[in-house]
């Protein structure tokens, strides 16, 4: 049997064994295991040995429960609901506004997380219960939760690009500068779409009643010191690093500080704030643990099976393509998988297998690790296996149904899709900031 066949064979069994409902570090994990030994026999078995010594020794993969515990106090402490409350206000008199000010939102929790998942949960519990309280449009409301929360795996301090950048062997400080600008470019996208939907249709995001807007001005200006410990905690995380004052490692850890000592000032932390804290972030972590254990493993078949000379030879020479044919490929491959893995299966599954491609063909890795990163997030919200869907279906009240969550994302999907063209035609649009801060 030729290595393409296995490597073939490996993926339709690993896809099967998704839509059974297995976990997704069970699924991946499994079918490395039995590959291997059915390849090498019992020494195959040394591979999960080597996979979870490895994983052991990635030091910086300490980042993860701190971004993670970082997240969640913001969130348990009530600091990200505060943040809410003054978008709430400033941006109520808009239609669309509380959509307009989700967006914001979820901007700001994923510049103090850096997934997915957290931006997803505050959503849920803080901005849709207001939204639909105030007629707004069930589609509106639970499309802008699901584009706003998948800014967390773009905008820094980014886990994906802490991955990404552990894999590809590229500078994480980089990575975050050039998920910056799309980030924003993405979620200011969002907000114009919001804007010009409203106003054509403003039934869809009414204005707030005027007594819900009878604030002074004096109470405006003070609910914007909700503003202030969030931006503090974010130039503690990404300023630091970026000026060199503090490692990867060491930035995560000063995040996790600020956010404990900010919720100590707003007298917030107490011992139920704590319990929830740590067994959100314990349970969060370990998953992402457990995906990254099974997926390593699942990568060490593939490479003994020769893959990267394989699809190298394949996309190259058997196929004839040219690099930006390979280039559009990749992205349409990472869709597909999208629908059944997460973000950070896919991509310490196929990254190994990709970069080295990307590199041979002149592509900048930085640009590439963004490109990864947009196309990561328009798999999430893909049908029919979209992981931002079920996990939107999960959290929702029971009057949206799975149909309307569907229909929610079909025009920020769209924008995506417009996004990554950009970024794609337009490299600089990713690569101006981190050539500026580190100029060759």
């Amino acid at each position: 049997m030729s290595h393409e066949l296995i490597a073939l064979m490996m993926f339709s069994s690993m896809m099967v064994m998704l839509l059974t409902g297995q976990r997704v570090f069970g699924a991946i994990g499994f079918v490395a295991m039995v590959s291997a030994l059915m390849l090498w026999g019992n020494g195959g078995s040394e591979m999960a040995f080597s996979a979870s010594i490895k994983l052991l020794n990635w030091y910086p993969l300490l980042t993860l429960p701190l971004f993670i515990y970082m997240g969640y106090m913001m969130s348990e402490s009530g600091i990200a609901g505060d943040l809410y409350n003054m978008l709430h206000v400033w941006m109520g008199r808009l239609r669309g506004g509380l959509a307009i000010g989700t967006i914001m939102l979820m901007v700001a929790i994923s510049a103090m997380n850096g997934l997915s998942v957290a931006g997803m949960a505050i959503g849920n519990s803080i901005a849709l219960p207001e939204m639909l309280k105030r007629s707004y449009d069930k589609r509106m409301v639970t499309g802008v939760i699901q584009a706003g929360s998948s800014l967390g795996i773009l905008v820094p301090p980014s886990i994906v690009l802490v991955l990404y950048g552990m894999i590809a062997r590229q500078p994480v400080s980089q990575l975050w500068l050039a998920g910056a600008i799309p980030g924003l470019m993405l979620a200011t996208m969002f907000i114009v779409y919001i804007v010009v939907r409203c106003k054509l249709q403003p039934e869809l995001g009414p204005a707030l009643k005027a007594e819900e807007l009878n604030v002074s001005w004096p109470e405006k200006f003070r609910l914007l010191q909700a503003g202030i410990l969030p931006l503090l905690i974010i130039f503690s995380v990404i300023g630091l690093f970026i000026m060199g004052i503090t490692s990867l490692v060491e930035s995560s850890a000063v995040g996790a500080v600020a956010a404990t000592l900010a919720a100590l000032v707003k007298r917030r932390l107490n011992f139920q704030v704590i319990e929830a804290t740590l067994k959100k972030s314990l349970n969060i972590s370990a998953m992402f643990m457990w995906i990254i254990l099974a997926a390593l493993c699942f990568g060490a078949v593939f490479d003994g099976l020769g893959a990267v000379k394989a699809i190298e030879y394949m996309f190259l020479d058997k196929w004839g393509l040219s690099p930006w044919e390979v280039l559009i490929l990749m992205q349409l491959t990472y869709i597909l998988m999208g629908m059944f893995l997460d973000d950070t299966a896919m991509l310490v599954i196929v990254a190994p297998l990709y970069i080295p491609l990307i590199i041979k063909l002149g592509f900048n890795p930085i640009w590439y690790g963004v490109l990864y990163t947009i196309t990561c997030q328009i798999a999430y919200m893909t049908p029919p296996f979209g992981y931002n869907l079920f996990l939107m279906k999960a959290m929702a009240p029971p009057e949206i149904s799975l149909r309307d969550i569907y229909g929610s994302i079909i025009p920020f999907v769209m924008i995506m899709v417009f996004a990554l063209a950009v970024v794609m035609a337009f490299p600089q649009v990713a690569l101006w900031l981190p050539e500026m801060v580190y100029p060759k």
